[in-house]
């Protein structure tokens, strides 16, 4: 019998040549719609986003994707047609993207906007920015933030909306996993090592209580 962990059955793709026989080639609209500048769209796009995931990797090409939140026209603030910044919130201090960007400061970013299925993807590279004068600008419920990204614009594109066709992401009927994916405070009990119980952890992720640290 044989088994998905038995890799001598797969067929592996293991060159350009081999995935373009097996895909075919990108239409010319799809394969040039790459640009080097936002445009007036680009911005009304960012400034309707309140979401996005910034993709890294470290010198040894180990990878991290984080999430990045605010609300819409506040997550992205725009400084030129080449280049953006997003600001850091309060989180788990992990700092995983970040420490990527200081090895290696490609980053590919993903902005959604709620209800559609086509998204803005931007590819560039990044700094770290402690400090500047645009931070007065990025102030979200009084705080400002300790930190931002500062990318540098390569690369801009839409990208289509067959992936969240194929998954119903914006599906309301889709949303529910009760009974199939636990809560997120048995998953901190269960796998976590929370030195909370799961009444308080219960009390924690309450949503008027873990809310009040999104900005503080």
């Amino acid at each position: 019998m044989s088994s998905t962990a038995d890799q001598t059955t797969w067929t592996e793709i293991s060159d350009v040549d081999g995935l373009v026989a097996l895909l075919g080639e990108p239409h010319p609209r799809a394969r040039d719609k790459g640009r080097a500048a936002l445009l007036d769209v680009d911005r009304l796009w960012l400034a309707a986003s309140p979401f996005c995931v910034m993709a890294t990797a470290d010198a040894d090409g180990r990878c991290d994707a984080s999430p990045k939140g605010d609300p819409a026209g506040q997550l992205v603030h725009v400084l030129d047609d080449t280049t953006i910044a997003l600001a850091e919130r309060p989180g788990n201090k992990r700092a995983d993207g970040y420490k990527n960007i200081l090895a290696n400061p490609h980053v590919g970013l993903h902005f959604l906007i709620p209800g559609r299925g086509d998204t803005l993807r931007v590819n560039g590279r990044a700094r770290l920015v402690s400090d500047a004068p645009f931070f007065d600008e990025m102030v979200v419920k009084g705080h400002r933030p300790l930190l931002a990204v500062v990318v540098d614009v390569e690369e801009v594109f839409f990208h289509c909306a067959k992936a969240f066709m194929r998954s119903g992401l914006w599906q309301p009927e889709t949303w529910d996993a009760d009974g199939v994916v636990p809560r997120r405070a048995v998953i901190a009990h269960d796998v976590e090592a929370s030195e909370l119980s799961l009444a308080e952890l219960d009390d924690y992720y309450r949503p008027e209580n873990y809310g009040q640290g999104l900005y503080s």
